[in-house]
């Protein structure tokens, strides 16, 4: 399964590209889409959704895995974020992607073993499981990194039960 991780953003989309298979990770690729500064917003998420449409068709993967939103003091930035989070929803959905979504508890979880683990051991752990010489920078690039072994782990589990009870 390759898994497309995405920890959304308007200024800086990371995104983590794993194969899973037989509970061996390999790492695909990992960037950022970035986006300039005082670029007028619609041009922000133009070029985040052509940085989407062409991760998906130069890596087909067969599933994104997103960070889910959460509301904190700073409402403008959370409206902006959730829709440079629709372009990227969109994108995946007419690459004909299964989208997922995990809050930062979820991955914590998954990745860690400890939903309230701080984000450097995250990092480190996520590091570890891809045999990764450095964390990747920058750290929206390891957030989409960790979303993706989430994604397997859960998708994996998912898989496992599927096996079992149709064989």
């Amino acid at each position: 399964m390759r898994i497309l991780g995405i920890d959304p953003g308007y200024a800086i989309v990371g995104y983590g590209i794993i194969d899973y298979n037989s509970n061996h990770f390999s790492v695909v690729d990992y960037g950022a889409i970035t986006t300039k500064a005082h670029t007028p917003f619609e041009q922000r998420l133009s070029s985040i959704y052509c940085g989407m449409t062409q991760l998906i068709s130069t890596y087909k993967p067969d599933a994104m895995s997103i960070e889910k939103l959460f509301f904190n003091t700073n409402t403008t930035t959370a409206i902006d974020v959730a829709q440079a989070r629709g372009v990227i929803v969109l994108s995946a959905a007419q690459g004909g992607l299964d989208i997922a979504e995990y809050t930062p508890l979820q991955v914590k979880q998954s990745v860690v073993g400890y939903g309230r683990a701080e984000k450097k051991q995250v990092q480190e752990m996520t590091r570890l499981m891809l045999n990764l010489k450095a964390v990747p920078k920058p750290d929206d690039t390891a957030d989409a990194l960790a979303l993706a072994i989430c994604h397997a782990h859960s998708a994996g589990s998912m898989l496992g039960r599927i096996k079992v009870n149709g064989g």
